[in-house]
């Protein structure tokens, strides 16, 4: 079963936290903080006077507290709102 957003809402698959620091200190759990990147894995149809920005695959990054936490299928997805991304990566 597959995953079909309605209106102008995207799943989003949130990457991994950082494990170390550019430096190389190893993050302890307790310090991660959640991931603010993703790829976008589904995206509805939008609105009837609103066009979808966004496309599966997309890497985007999203506010802190952006989305609806999701786990299906053995996986951990945000549902958002397209307004909630705030940029595109190339």
């Amino acid at each position: 079963m597959k995953m079909k957003p309605i209106a102008d809402r995207v799943v989003v698959e949130p990457f991994e936290p950082e494990e170390k620091t550019e430096g190389g200190i190893i993050i302890p759990d307790t310090a991660k903080e959640k991931p603010q990147k993703g790829k976008v894995v589904a995206v509805g149809p939008g609105k009837k006077d609103q066009k979808m920005t966004v496309k599966e695959g997309d890497v985007v990054l999203y506010g802190k507290y952006a989305g609806q936490e999701v786990h299906y299928d053995g996986k951990d997805y945000l549902i958002m709102r397209e307004d909630e991304i705030l940029v595109i990566l190339e």
